[in-house]
């Protein structure tokens, strides 16, 4: 049924646009370096991005003090030299960002040539290893917390995998009874939406929040409510993370993140199938999910020599 509703397109309709606009430029989709810049950062989905894409545009444009169609490629890398006393990680998400904009200046004929294509960003080192942590840590990060709101969040954070927009978005209407537990509907990363399974001692603390309230929630209501009655927001979150860490008597760099790492390492050790972890975490390619076991191999030839 599904092939009957593609529409069937006439060839001399859809050939007859391109005997007027043949030959002529294209008509740049832009009016200003600020206007283009506003196009640019909105077409994430992330509010944190955005900030990060606008902040990085902003420090470029005022390095080179021009417009961006008049920057050349000793422009951009000199803006990028400018960046030498930072981290390799912040350098290459600096090339990263400015490559997209200029990539995206050019294919809305706003610029005749992308120079971002001329500059590459520099190697990182992957550290991913020194940010999983151990299961008792983790457990110990959720036990040792007093309050059910925040153990339940903690929990949810490690035991579902979730990133802290995701946990700040939860309402009630996306929880639902399974079998014996629960399930959530996590609309996450790039506009995509998954279904998480959680354990039955994760969908336990969720029933007794919920039982906690004064009345049935409406399904519009967040599952995590700040002290105002609204949502909790990735600040208060982050706090609530870096206290379960002190209590833990775990580093200060400890955080929500950390905890959805821990998740996936810890899934594949259990022996969850990779592609399993993919869909929980909400992956996009699975090379990003195979990182976790790269970074805890769970062999190696170091220790067959007995040295």
């Amino acid at each position: 049924m599904g092939s009957d509703l593609v529409p069937i397109i006439d060839a001399k309709f859809e050939e007859a646009p391109v005997a007027h606009t043949a030959g002529l430029p294209a008509i740049p989709q832009a009016d200003s370096d600020q206007q283009l810049v506003d196009l640019w950062v909105r077409r994430s989905n992330s509010p944190a991005t955005r900030r990060k894409y606008l902040a990085e545009a902003n420090r470029l444009r005022a390095f080179v003090d021009k417009p961006l169609a008049l920057i050349r490629v000793g422009d951009l890398q000199a803006y990028l030299a400018s960046l030498e006393g930072k981290a390799p990680a912040t350098r290459a998400n600096a090339t990263a960002a400015l490559k997209s904009l200029f990539s995206f200046a050019q294919e809305l004929g706003y610029v005749g040539h992308n120079v971002g294509k001329a500059v590459k960003a520099p190697p990182v080192k992957n550290v991913l290893a020194e940010r999983i942590l151990s299961e008792p840590d983790a457990q110990r990060m959720v036990l040792l917390e007093p309050g059910l709101r925040n153990r339940a969040l903690l929990t949810v954070l490690y035991g579902g995998g979730l990133r802290i927009s995701e946990v700040c978005g939860l309402r009630w209407r996306d929880m639902a009874d399974r079998d014996a537990a629960g399930q959530a509907t996590i609309f996450g990363k790039g506009g995509k939406t998954r279904i998480v399974l959680l354990s039955a001692n994760t969908w336990q603390l969720i029933a007794a929040l919920r039982a906690e309230l004064p009345a049935p929630p409406k399904p519009d209501a967040p599952v995590f409510v700040s002290l105002r009655r609204g949502p909790l927001d990735a600040s208060q979150v982050h706090r609530i993370v870096k206290a379960a860490a002190e209590r833990a008597g775990l580093p200060p760099e400890v955080s929500a993140h950390w905890l959805r790492h821990a998740h996936a390492s810890h899934a594949l050790d259990r022996g969850a199938p990779v592609h399993l972890v993919q869909a929980t975490l909400g992956h996009a390619s699975l090379t990003t999910t195979s990182r976790y076991t790269h970074a805890r191999p769970n062999e190696s030839s170091a220790r067959f020599l007995g040295v």
